[in-house]
C-alpha cells in the first residue's frame, strides 16, 4: 500500500530532512508544492487534505493556521513546531513515553512532535517520576548542549559563514528562563514544578546532550544510583531506539570526556547515569535533527500507520 505524504514547510531544516527519510521508501508518495505557490493557502489546503499524513514544519503561528486548513478527517497531522505540544486533543509524538502511548498515536489524527531538548529531558525524568524515585514537586535543573543546526537556516548560515569569533565558544541562551520547550518538559514528565533549563549552542553542526544533576537525598528515601539505573532499564526494556548504557559507563569514564555527537545520523537515544554515593548526573544524547526532530516525526508516522516503527530510519 502507498501512502500520500505532504510536508508543509519543505524547505526548512526539518522538512528537508524528512524528505531525505521519505526518499528511501517505496511505500510513500510525496506530494510537493510548486515553489511559487508555497504561500498560496488554497494550494496548501488542497495538498494537506489530499495527504494521508501531513507534516507541519512551520513556525508556531503558521502551524496553527495550517492545522485549521485541514477538513479531511482522514488526514493525520504531525506538527514539528511547539504550537501543540501541550494542547488538548493532540497526542505527544514520543512512542517511548509510557505504556499506551503507541496506541494513542495509532488512534490520533493530531500528533505533536517533541522538541529536541525536551525529548532528551523527558526520556530522563519520566521513568523516574513514574517509578516514584523523583518526587513530582522536586525542583529540577537541566542544561543542554546542542549543535547549531538546531537554530535553523539563519543560524546555520551564521556559523558557516565564519568570521565571528564569538561563535567559536559555546553560547548559553534562553537566559529569560522561558525556553519554549519548558512547558512540554513539565507536562510530559509528570513534574509539577517547572525545571530551570539552560541550553547551550556549540560550534558543531549537530548532536545534543541534556544533563540533569540530582542529590540522591532529594529523592525517595534510600534511593541509590543502582535504583535509577534499574528504573531506566525496566522502562526502556525492548525499545529499539533507546539504549541504556551501563551505570557509570566505563567507556565514557575511560575517555574522561562525554561525546555529544555519538548518536549523530541515527534515531537513537543513549541514556547514562553517572554517580557517587550521594549525587548523580543523568545524561541523554541524541541527534537533534534525527530523534530530536525529523526522525521522531517519521517514527510517529510509522506508528500511526501501523508500519514497522523503524521503517526508513
Amino acid at each position: 500500500m502507498s501512502y500520500r505524504v505532504f510536508v508543509d514547510g519543505q524547505e526548512g531544516t526539518t522538512g528537508l530532512r524528512i524528505h531525505e527519510y521519505l526518499a528511501q521508501r517505496s511505500d510513500v508518495e510525496v506530494l510537493r508544492i510548486a515553489a511559487d505557490r508555497r504561500k498560496d493557502a488554497a494550494e496548501r489546503a488542497r495538498l494537506l487534505n489530499a495527504a494521508d499524513v501531513a507534516f507541519l514544519c512551520l513556525p508556531d503561528a503558521a502551524a496553527k493556521e495550517a492545522a485549521e486548513l485541514v477538513t479531511n478527517p482522514n488526514t493525520c497531522l504531525i506538527d514539528a513546531s511547539s504550537a501543540h505540544r501541550t494542547a488538548a486533543g493532540w497526542a505527544f509524538g514520543l512512542p517511548e513515553l509510557a505504556s499506551g502511548q503507541r496506541e494513542l498515536l495509532r488512534r490520533s489524527k493530531r500528533i505533536s512532535n517533541p522538541g529536541c531538548h525536551a525529548s532528551a529531558f523527558i526520556l530522563l525524568l519520566r521513568p523516574l517520576v513514574d517509578a516514584g524515585l523523583v518526587p513530582a514537586g522536586l525542583p529540577v535543573t537541566a542544561s543542554s548542549i546542542t549543535g547549531y543546526s538546531g537554530g535553523g537556516k539563519k543560524m546555520i548560515e551564521q556559523y558557516e559563514a565564519g568570521g565571528d569569533v564569538r561563535l567559536q565558544a559555546p553560547r548559553p541562551y534562553a537566559l529569560t528562563l522561558a525556553h519554549k520547550h519548558v512547558p512540554e518538559m513539565t507536562a510530559h514528565t509528570g513534574l509539577t514544578t517547572k525545571p530551570i533549563f539552560m541550553p547551550i549552542v556549540g560550534s558543531f553542526y549537530k548532536g545534543l546532550s541534556v544533563s540533569v544533576p540530582l542529590h540522591l537525598s532529594d529523592l525517595k528515601d534510600g534511593t541509590t544510583a543502582e535504583d535509577l539505573q534499574s528504573a531506566f532499564e525496566r522502562h526502556y526494556d525492548g525499545e529499539r531506539f533507546i539504549r541504556v548504557k551501563p551505570l557509570r559507563d566505563p567507556g565514557t569514564l575511560a575517555d574522561a570526556y562525554f561525546d555529544v555527537q555519538a548518536c549523530n545520523d541515527t534515531n537513537r537515544v543513549d541514556i547514562f547515569v553517572f554517580a557517587n554515593a550521594s549525587q548523580a548526573i543523568l545524561m541523554a544524547r541524541l541527534d537533534n535533527l534525527g530523534k530530536g526532530a525529523s526522525g521522531a516525526a517519521v517514527q510517529s508516522m510509522n506508528v500511526h500507520l501501523g508500519l514497522d516503527e523503524a521503517l526508513g530510519l
